[in-house]
Protein backbone atom coordinates (compact mmCIF):
# COMPACT_ATOMS: atom_id res chain seq x y z
CA UNK A 1 0.00 0.00 0.00
CA UNK A 2 1.05 3.28 -0.32
CA UNK A 3 0.23 7.40 1.20
CA UNK A 4 -2.97 8.01 -0.76
CA UNK A 5 -3.21 12.12 -1.32
CA UNK A 6 -6.53 13.33 -0.23
CA UNK A 7 -8.04 16.26 -0.55
CA UNK A 8 -11.53 17.93 1.76
CA UNK A 9 -13.86 16.03 -0.77
CA UNK A 10 -12.38 13.04 0.05
CA UNK A 11 -11.82 13.08 3.35
CA UNK A 12 -14.92 11.84 4.37
CA UNK A 13 -15.32 8.90 2.28
CA UNK A 14 -11.42 7.73 2.96
CA UNK A 15 -10.60 8.45 6.96
CA UNK A 16 -14.25 8.82 8.75
CA UNK A 17 -16.00 5.97 6.94
CA UNK A 18 -13.10 3.91 6.65
CA UNK A 19 -14.05 0.61 8.79
CA UNK A 20 -9.86 0.14 9.40
CA UNK A 21 -7.91 2.46 11.17
CA UNK A 22 -6.49 5.79 8.82
CA UNK A 23 -3.28 7.55 9.55
CA UNK A 24 -3.75 11.07 8.27
CA UNK A 25 -0.59 13.30 7.46
CA UNK A 26 -1.42 16.69 7.11
CA UNK A 27 1.65 18.27 5.16
CA UNK A 28 2.44 21.11 2.86
CA UNK A 29 4.88 21.28 0.08
CA UNK A 30 7.34 24.05 1.76
CA UNK A 31 8.22 21.76 4.37
CA UNK A 32 11.29 20.59 4.70
CA UNK A 33 10.17 18.14 7.91
CA UNK A 34 7.05 16.94 6.05
CA UNK A 35 9.29 16.06 3.06
CA UNK A 36 11.80 14.15 5.68
CA UNK A 37 8.55 12.18 7.14
CA UNK A 38 6.95 10.82 3.84
CA UNK A 39 9.50 8.02 3.24
CA UNK A 40 9.34 7.01 7.01
CA UNK A 41 5.19 7.04 6.02
CA UNK A 42 5.83 5.18 2.66
CA UNK A 43 7.71 2.24 4.35
CA UNK A 44 5.24 2.00 7.11
CA UNK A 45 2.55 2.22 4.54
CA UNK A 46 3.43 -1.43 3.04
CA UNK A 47 4.44 -2.84 6.24
CA UNK A 48 1.70 -2.27 7.86
CA UNK A 49 -1.63 -4.37 7.27
CA UNK A 50 -5.08 -3.16 8.18
CA UNK A 51 -4.11 0.27 8.10
CA UNK A 52 -5.10 3.04 5.28
CA UNK A 53 -1.95 5.67 4.88
CA UNK A 54 -3.11 9.04 3.70
CA UNK A 55 -1.95 12.67 3.07
CA UNK A 56 -3.79 15.92 3.18
CA UNK A 57 -1.93 19.04 1.85
CA UNK A 58 -2.83 21.77 3.92
CA UNK A 59 -2.48 24.68 1.48
CA UNK A 60 -4.52 23.39 -0.29
CA UNK A 61 -7.58 22.65 1.82
CA UNK A 62 -6.73 25.02 4.62
CA UNK A 63 -10.62 24.13 5.94
CA UNK A 64 -9.21 20.28 7.31
CA UNK A 65 -5.97 22.18 9.42
CA UNK A 66 -8.53 24.49 10.61
CA UNK A 67 -11.06 21.75 11.67
CA UNK A 68 -8.45 19.92 13.17
CA UNK A 69 -6.74 22.63 15.07
CA UNK A 70 -3.40 22.26 12.73
CA UNK A 71 -1.02 24.92 13.72
CA UNK A 72 2.35 22.56 13.42
CA UNK A 73 3.37 20.49 10.97
CA UNK A 74 3.95 17.70 10.18
CA UNK A 75 1.20 16.76 12.10
CA UNK A 76 -0.07 13.22 12.05
CA UNK A 77 -3.45 11.82 13.50
CA UNK A 78 -4.69 8.41 13.54
CA UNK A 79 -8.10 8.33 13.25
CA UNK A 80 -10.41 4.90 13.95
CA UNK A 81 -13.85 4.39 13.59
CA UNK A 82 -13.98 7.87 12.09
CA UNK A 83 -12.75 9.62 15.14
CA UNK A 84 -9.14 10.94 16.78
CA UNK A 85 -7.55 8.31 18.20
CA UNK A 86 -3.99 9.89 18.78
CA UNK A 87 -1.59 12.68 17.32
CA UNK A 88 1.90 13.15 16.70
CA UNK A 89 3.04 16.67 15.83
CA UNK A 90 6.57 17.36 14.20
CA UNK A 91 9.13 14.79 12.71
CA UNK A 92 9.79 11.46 14.47
CA UNK A 93 11.62 8.67 14.21
CA UNK A 94 9.70 5.29 12.72
CA UNK A 95 9.59 4.10 15.89
CA UNK A 96 7.39 6.53 17.47
CA UNK A 97 4.73 5.84 14.93
CA UNK A 98 5.09 2.39 14.87
CA UNK A 99 3.93 2.38 18.53
CA UNK A 100 1.07 4.63 17.42
CA UNK A 101 -0.40 2.26 15.88
CA UNK A 102 0.05 -0.66 17.91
Amino acid sequence: MAVKTITTETFASEVLQSNIPVLVDFYADWCGPCKMLRPTLEELSVEKSGVKFAAINIDDNPEMADEYGISSIPCVILFKNGKEADRSIGLRPKEAFDEMLG
